[in-house]
């Protein structure tokens, strides 16, 4: 049985350039990939349909979310409003940047869409890059989110998988506690320095409470380089000091370059048949 009438929106992080993308396309020699030439990432057909509608296709069945912001560039702006036209519950907002290297940063984003949009509810983040494999559940991340807010009012959620050893340096590793809390967010640690190997992917559940201390955040990284503010792990890792919990899963993609995009794409065309029971 689904989960109704959560009063959580979502907001899909797609301010990005892709610029890693776009210039394994131009370089590639096959000619195979020259249609990607251009398209925003999360706009990229994965499967059978673009990367983001996967998104908008679960978190509509679940009945979760009410409003879905998706929060992109001046540059990618109208695909994305030509995209959103047949989901009434998606409202797309540009951030005003036209190159990478006026970027707002991840966290920006996210403290722009929810002044915008006035939200005031729990909040799914999902990076517009990102999917799982068929063992994540929305009603389930639901289900253990609603049951971190019984212990702790004001409490998050976010996921976690396992990866090899050598890709500690490439993630934001999390230490947990017996009962699966937070305790420590290290970005991109070597191996040598965390025996965790829980890596934690672009997707979040922030309670309400949170959301003011983006504001916070954000002050005290004014004068700081952009990195700091452009991955939300960043903010992750400050909210640690308030309960913060973890689901674990399989794994996650993330299109980040071509050899990603491949994967990605062949392993729904191939493994996902049913759009309808996928994530949700």
């Amino acid at each position: 049985m689904l989960v109704k009438s959560c009063n959580m929106k979502a907001v899909i992080l797609a301010a990005g350039y892709g610029t890693r993308l776009q210039r394994d396309v131009e370089n590639d020699t096959t000619g195979k990939f020259k249609h990607l030439l251009g398209i925003a990432k999360p706009l990229l057909p994965v499967g059978h349909c673009a990367l983001i509608t996967h998104w908008i296709k679960a978190m509509t069945a679940s009945e979760c979310v009410d409003t879905i912001f998706v929060i992109t560039n001046a540059l990618y702006f109208e695909p994305f409003q030509e995209w959103a036209r047949e989901f009434p519950n998606v409202k797309i907002l540009s951030d005003g940047t036209k190159t990478n290297e006026a970027r707002l940063g991840a966290v920006a984003c996210l403290q722009l869409t929810i002044k915008h949009f006035s939200v005031e509810d729990h909040v799914i983040v999902v990076g517009g890059d990102t999917l799982f494999k068929e063992d994540f559940s929305l009603l389930k991340f639901t289900e253990r989110f609603s049951e971190a807010q019984a212990k702790h009012r004001g409490a998050s959620l976010v996921l976690c998988y396992q990866c090899k050893e050598e890709e500690t340096s490439k993630y934001g590793i999390l230490e947990v506690d017996e009962d699966m809390r937070v305790s420590c967010m290290k970005e991109k640690p070597q191996p040598s320095e965390t025996q965790s190997r829980k890596a934690c992917p672009c997707f979040y559940l922030f309670s309400k409470e949170s959301l003011p201390l983006l504001d916070v955040f954000l002050d005290e990284k004014k004068n700081a380089p952009i990195q700091e503010r452009d991955a939300p792990g960043t903010f992750l890792s400050w909210l640690i000091l308030r309960p913060v919990y973890v689901q674990e899963i399989l794994g996650r993609f993330d299109v980040g370059n071509l050899p990603s995009y491949i994967e990605c794409d062949k392993y729904f065309k191939d493994r996902v048949q049913d759009n309808n029971v996928y994530l949700q």
